[in-house]
């Protein structure tokens, strides 16, 4: 034990107190009380703490914690994703920059899959460490990776689970293509992006030789792969025309026209080339129509061997260029205007994305999304906001089959092979795919190369993490215990791709919900709204946050590995602009408050570093009162509830009641900005300010029971405010609990461990001293402002008059009098009888009691009727521009603004009355 340093500096303890709580095993379950559990959303095994992560982990660790304090068998799991794509890319450029000219294909599969093991075991425990930086309470024994053997297992058995039951099959279908990366992506990793484009006209010559029609494309070379040109059913100017041929520019090929509503009449000339392999909507198009899908492109999107032979191979821009130059020089180029665009761009290597026609597995997602949607529907599963559910709904009934291959090496490997005549085989591993499907050892196999994409493992999580489908792994993990959880938090960009994937899996396999409750997070944004990215270099790291760091650093950071390395100036002004100190330590606590007060249910969250600044000085608030506490009780020992004998002890413990109960209520609405709310209002300004103030008389005076009484008061609220900070400010109230717990005879060596505070702890019947308190500071704030008004020097004594009243106004007068002598420094209290007896003096009023300060002695009275006339003249000005609005509003003026400047004029006129009584009396 040692003594509380005089200032809050969190470098000095939080670090050490981390490791002394997962040393001591206080983050595993319990094996005792009613379950909860809580999933982390796993980040990539090769990632690092960014502010998403640090928000919802912060708000995962609050309930983990509260629910441990409240008895709860608390368990939240946690681990890493092996990111098929993020971790390729990564291993790639890291062999790129050593310079030995290795490459991902000259190392070959297995030598660069070793690459990547090497890579994961240099890297992968950077964000758990980052984690325990920021305070996660997680079950670290418990750590899982996706591609663990047990996870591994997991994957397998649900493959060949969906496949026998036909949910899983392959074909050829139209995936988003990544010609870089050569592999199927999914929508997530896809972003539409506006950018200036053309569009072109083209005029497609009519086969009978009776005229043309004029085709507009955004793509024209895509037009070599064209199936069908195509009108809208209603459109009379085309009506005649549909079933007719077309000759297809640039080839020997002839086309049909078709009829689908699917055009829109408007766009351009209503007219519109059909290329199912190379658009998602031509596709469904092509479909309907039995049209032929034609690919065009190679898998790094260059012209393939579909296309007449004057095109094979050139890159797709390229064959634009062509294309377009051999069009203008048949005179069938109509027309080229700017038009604005909405590329499809991958999200990892920024190229525009192909539509791409290939053979790919697929899950059939209709039975399963029917499911799926009806555990929400029926109440089995909540969102929070309860409004998610309808972009949930939307989803689940407009539901397509899902691409679960992609076309890389880290993952998990397909569990199918293939015969020479292309007969595909499933099993566990090849001995037993041969086993299932009586396969001879003379039939050569080779096992597809694909693996599977990282959602598929990810879809797992709930029950993989619990040791399924091994049944001893299951019972030594509590699968039966922990499933489901309570709560998913996560946020609302990914309901579709791991949310709704996650609750179709856990009922397929397990027959059971995942989660009882999704909490739905915004998205942080900087203090501009702006999304966080590295490209516009406005990225805050939490860690830079908690441990601060240097405008030079700050700066290299933001400005190094930009994909525009041009904008390097710009991003380098703004952040000199922002932080032009750098950024300051804060400590974990000061971050962890600033998210959870942040953490409305709106969409986007802004984040603000001035409020981390105002949470740190709330942790320091913290740390003095605590420091104030320690030294008035000095030598003290007490256990138990404290019997209060003083108003302002009976006052703070009803206080104390009422702010447990809301804090209960607002965990479990999941309400966490209006928690931090309430417990900031309740620490700050009820027990630092107003407590504190008023235990000094009690003190401080004569009567040593009322002393003691309060002494004991201070350290027990004292304690239970740190109980209810702990789960969202875990580092400095376990600090200061560990010098507040001996003097209150508390056994336990950790303030996590402790029961959260409940209202029943403080039962008392202390409404009578809840009001005259609320009076008592209604007074107190009453003669302070008067005090600041007249510039009153704090340790001047002055003299208070009183004027009317009621009865309980006089009795309270009387009980708090040496409270309000010693907080308000008063000389006397005197009642006055007569109004005409009243001296010069600056008024105030509480209620019915008017409070008056003589000004004789503490004011230059010329200089204060100057100060009166001038304020009188501004008043009365204010009033007469109010009577002459009213005077010039006519019947068309809303009711709404007549009524408010009614209330205006009523406002002033009070005001000036008041002001001359004051200035007569001078």
């Amino acid at each position: 034990m040692t003594q509380l340093a005089s200032s809050y500096d969190p470098k000095t303890f939080e670090t050490a107190l981390y490791d002394a709580w997962e040393k001591a095993g206080h983050f595993k379950p319990s094996g005792k009380g009613e379950p909860y559990t809580i999933l982390l959303p796993p980040p990539n095994v090769t990632g690092t703490l960014h502010m998403g992560h640090a928000f919802q982990q912060t708000l995962m660790d609050a309930l983990v914690r509260y629910h441990r304090m409240r008895g709860y068998d608390t368990l939240w799991q946690v681990g890493t994703d092996h990111a098929g794509i993020a971790t390729e890319m990564v291993v790639s450029r890291n062999l790129a920059l050593e310079g030995k000219g290795e490459t991902r294909d000259s190392l070959g599969r297995e030598g660069f899959i070793e690459k990547v093991w090497e890579w994961k075991a240099f890297s992968g425990d950077t964000i758990e460490r980052q984690m325990r930086r920021l305070g996660t309470s997680a079950d670290w024994s418990r750590s899982t990776f996706t591609m663990d053997p047990q996870p591994s297992e997991a994957v397998i058995e649900a493959f060949l689970r969906w496949h026998e039951q036909g949910l899983i099959y392959r074909g050829q279908r139209l995936v988003n293509w990544d010609p870089v990366l050569k592999t199927a992506i999914s929508d997530l990793e896809v972003e539409s992006v506006e950018e200036d484009g053309f569009l072109w006209s083209i005029s497609y010559p009519l086969a009978d030789g009776s005229g043309t029609l004029t085709v507009a494309t955004t793509r024209p070379e895509t037009m070599l792969g064209d199936t069908a040109v195509m009108v809208h059913p209603e459109d009379e100017r085309y009506a005649h025309l549909i079933g007719k041929m077309v000759k297809l520019p640039l080839t020997d090929r002839e086309i049909p026209v078709i009829a689908d509503d699917y055009v829109d009449r408007e766009f351009g000339t209503g007219v519109v080339k059909v290329t199912p392999a190379h658009d998602f909507n031509d596709y469904q198009v092509g479909v309907r129509h039995n049209l032929p899908m034609i690919n065009l492109f190679t898998p790094v999107a260059a012209i393939n061997d579909n296309a007449p032979e004057k095109y094979r191979g050139l890159d797709r821009y390229e064959a634009r260029k062509v294309i377009l130059a051999e069009l203008e020089d048949l005179g069938i180029l109509v027309e080229t205007k700017p038009h604005k665009l909405q590329v499809p761009r991958g999200d990892r290597t920024q190229q525009v994305i192909e539509p791409y026609l290939t053979d790919q597995w697929f899950v059939k997602m209709d039975v399963l999304a029917k499911r799926g949607l009806e555990l929400v529907e029926n109440g089995s599963i909540q969102f929070v906001p309860a409004n998610w559910i309808n972009t949930y709904r939307h989803w689940m009934e407009n539901i397509q089959d899902w691409c679960i291959s992609r076309q890389l090496w880290w993952g998990h490997r397909i569990p199918a092979w293939f015969d020479d005549a292309g007969n595909c085989y499933v099993g566990r591993d090849e001995a037993d795919a041969r086993a299932r499907n009586n396969v001879g050892a003379d039939v050569a196999l080779h096992q597809d190369s694909d693996v599977l994409e990282t959602w598929f493992s990810s879809q797992l999580w709930p029950f993989s993490t619990l040791g399924w489908p091994n049944e001893q792994a299951m019972a030594d993990r509590g699968f039966e215990r922990y499933l489901p959880s309570a709560v998913l938090v996560t946020g609302f960009d990914i309901i579709f791709f791991w949310v709704a994937r996650m609750i179709m899996a856990t009922d397929s396999f397990t027959g059971k919900i995942p989660f009882k409750d999704i909490y739905m997070t915004g998205l942080i944004r900087d203090a501009q709204g702006q999304k966080m990215s590295k490209s516009k270099g406005n990225v805050l790291d939490p860690l830079d946050i908690i441990d601060g760091i240097s405008l030079e650093d700050l700066v290299a950071k933001r400005t190094t590995g930009l994909m525009k390395p041009k904008d390097a100036p710009k991003i380098e002004k703004a952040t000199r602009k922002e932080f032009p100190d750098g950024i300051i330590a804060h400590g974990a606590d000061a971050l962890r408050f600033t998210i959870a007060a942040l953490a409305t249910h709106g969409r986007d969250i802004k984040f603000d570093m001035s409020r981390a600044e105002g949470y740190k000085n709330f942790c320091n608030k913290l740390w003095n009162a605590s420091r104030f506490t320690l030294m008035n009780t000095e030598g003290s020992s007490f256990t138990g509830v404290p019997q209060p004998r003083t108003d302002a002890e009976r006052w703070i413990l009803a206080r104390l009641a009422a702010v447990s109960a809301e804090a209960q209520t607002h965990y479990a609405n999941y309400r966490f900005d209006l928690l931090a709310q309430c417990l900031y209002e309740f620490a700050w300004n009820e027990f630092c300010d107003w407590f504190l103030e008023l235990t000094k008389p009690a003190l401080n005076g004569d009567n040593a029971d009322d002393a003691a009484s309060t002494r004991h008061t201070l350290l027990y609220v004292l304690e239970a405010l740190l109980r209810l900070l702990h789960p969202l400010i875990p580092f400095v109230t376990e600090q200061l609990w560990r010098q507040v717990a001996p003097r209150l005879g508390l056994g336990e060596d950790t303030l996590s461990l402790r029961p959260y505070p409940t209202a029943d702890e403080f039962a008392g019947d202390f409404a009578r001293a809840e009001a005259d308190v609320e009076w008592l500071k209604g007074m107190v704030n009453a003669l302070r402002r008067v005090r600041s008004e007249l510039n009153v020097p704090p340790a001047k004594q002055v003299t208070l008059l009183l004027q009317g009243g009621t009865a309980d106004d006089r009795t309270r007068v009387a009980r708090f009098t040496a409270s309000l002598s010693f907080l308000l420094k008063l000389a006397r209290i005197d009642w006055l009888a007569d109004a005409a007896d009243t001296p010069p003096s600056a008024a105030a009023i509480v209620g019915e009691l008017k409070l008056l300060v003589p000004l004789e002695g503490l004011v230059d009275l010329g200089a204060e009727r100057a100060r009166l006339d001038k304020e009188i003249a501004r008043v009365e000005s204010e009033k007469e521009k109010s009577q002459t609005k009213l005077g010039k509003f006519t019947d068309k003026v809303p009711a709404a603004v007549v009524e408010q400047e009614r209330v205006r004029l009523v406002e002033w006129t009070a005001q000036l009355a008041g002001l001359v009584e004051q200035r007569a009396k001078l």
